[in-house]
């Protein structure tokens, strides 16, 4: 089974961190494997990793026409793959070596068309003691209660996600409402198209823990006021899902319970066990961080017009 790796960039001040995040994904001991780098309208960009990494084998470079963003980019990227399966990292991620020998694994065991791994924070200041495990989501990596080892979930983050090709360009691939265009912070980007998934296949993502990438958080990352707003933008663009795919408004609603009448009771009662200054930051950042996506949420039903979205199979016409 060949496993295409795409990896999408588009800034030259990322550029150390994107060719560490390349050089991880040559580093990988799966065979047969293809790497596939697109350079979203950066022609400066591209030229670079044309000099770095043009001459190689199995590397197939590709520059957008203009910046069209990531879901377009990671959309193109499967588009341009020949792999049986197309799997996606964010350029300031590094994965280990086994990798896509892990997430193949989860193909080779089971009947998956869809198979995601664990996202560790690797922090490249130190962690911010108000940042609860609970928001973890928030920076693009894992959080408390993600899911339990080769569990089916809906989706996994987009810095750690295979499919099988087919599949993927079958339901659309990305869809360019979302994700990250420039300075705009549309985010959910992997549930529509894992929620097209299971529309159509009635299969989710397998949760391979033992497939790893390390997502680089810098400091801007642990700033409370940049979490508020990216926490503001996550409701918003909730509210941006629903109207793509009313089936996904419960989702939050699950979240929202399990994080109020399990997450918050366990910490009030280790607080009270073992009470720590930390631990009273992380459980107001809680309900500050919550508030914010729900006014991001009430925004949304005022400003997101619907007809002005498109579909995912429209995206990639």
């Amino acid at each position: 089974m060949k496993v295409s790796v795409v990896v999408c960039t588009y800034a030259m001040d990322r550029y150390d961190v994107f060719s560490a995040c390349v050089d991880s994904v040559l580093a990988q001991t799966y065979e047969p494997l293809e790497i596939v780098l697109v350079v979203d309208g950066n022609e400066a960009v591209f030229e670079r990793v044309r000099d770095d990494y043009g001459d190689l084998d199995d590397v197939v470079l590709h520059c957008n026409d203009e910046n069209h963003g990531i879901s377009y980019s990671r959309t193109r990227g499967a588009k341009i793959a020949t792999g049986d399966v197309v799997a996606f990292i964010d350029d300031d991620a590094v994965a280990e070596d086994d990798w896509v020998a892990e997430l193949a694994r989860g193909y080779d065991e089971t009947d998956a068309i869809a198979v995601g791994g664990h996202v560790a924070a690797d922090w490249v200041t130190e962690k911010p003691d108000f940042f609860p495990a609970e928001f973890y989501w928030l920076v693009g990596c894992d959080e408390r209660g993600m899911g339990e080892h080769m569990e089916e979930l809906r989706n996994t983050y987009g810095s750690n996600i295979s499919f099988r090709r087919d599949v993927f360009l079958n339901v659309g691939g990305y869809d360019e409402n979302t994700g990250r265009k420039g300075d705009r912070h549309i985010q959910a980007h992997e549930a529509p198209v894992c929620i097209r998934m299971a529309n159509q296949y009635g299969k989710g993502v397998i949760y391979n823990t033992d497939a790893v990438v390390h997502h680089k958080l810098f400091d801007y990352r642990g700033d409370f006021r940049w979490l508020v707003f990216r926490s503001f933008w996550q409701g918003y663009s909730k509210r941006i899902m629903d109207l793509l795919l009313p089936e996904a408004s419960g989702d939050k609603n699950e979240y929202l319970q399990r994080l109020l009448l399990e997450f918050v009771p366990s910490r009030l009662s280790d607080l009270v066990r073992r009470p720590s200054s930390a631990k009273v930051q992380q459980l107001v950042t809680i309900f500050v961080f919550t508030a914010a996506v729900g006014f991001g949420y009430l925004y949304g039903l005022f400003d997101v017009d619907r007809s002005r979205l498109r579909s995912g199979r429209e995206n990639t016409a």
